[in-house]
């Protein structure tokens, strides 16, 4: 089991990830010692979105293509409505997503990216969270869908909104150093 500090941690995201569910995590995990790495779709800098226009942009340490997930405890997917919608139809990232899942790594999605996570087919009979205006597509993945600040369970981590991002980032590190999490394959 990776104590945080030993973890190796990989973020995805495209342009307009909500700016805050990017940095937050990313900043915080760094404190805490972990190795982040952020993956574009292109390895491009990407740019957020905040409030109410796009916001910061973000340096980026590699493509998709680029991708092991067998290097990394955990992958993190920040939300924002634009990210999420452009990822979930990206066959790479499914293929990423899927891969940290078949190997019980610890996913993490907050706000607009459970939708990747509904995508990917892995929330099926699952407790899960996101925003409140993608309650109907979790529940139709078949999840069990609960308002509450941040879900884990076996390892899938999920959170409402930016305002639930400490008890967020907070379980992301106790599911990393729980270890890998048993399940059956998406």
């Amino acid at each position: 089991m990776p104590q945080i500090n030993e973890a190796k941690i990989l973020i995805i995201a495209t342009h307009g990830f909500e700016q805050s569910e990017l940095e937050v995590p990313r900043d915080q995990l760094k404190d805490r010692g972990a190795s982040v790495h952020v993956a574009s779709l292109d390895g491009e800098t990407i740019k957020g979105w905040d409030g109410d226009d796009w916001g910061r942009t973000v340096p980026v340490d590699m493509s998709i293509s680029d991708v092991n997930p067998g290097d990394y405890d955990a992958l993190v997917l920040p939300g924002g409505q634009i990210n999420p919608d452009i990822l979930r139809v990206n066959d790479k990232v499914m293929t990423a997503v899927s891969a940290f899942f078949d190997q019980g790594k610890t996913i993490a999605a907050i706000c607009h990216a459970p939708w990747i996570l509904v995508e990917a087919g892995i929330l099926k009979d699952r407790q899960a969270t996101s925003y409140k205006s993608i309650a109907t597509d979790v529940k139709n993945a078949g999840a069990h869908w609960v308002d509450q600040t941040v879900v884990a369970d076996n390892g899938i981590v999920t959170s409402r909104n930016p305002g639930d991002l400490d008890a967020f980032v907070n379980k992301i590190v106790e599911e990393i150093e729980e270890g890998t999490h048993e399940r059956k394959a998406a």
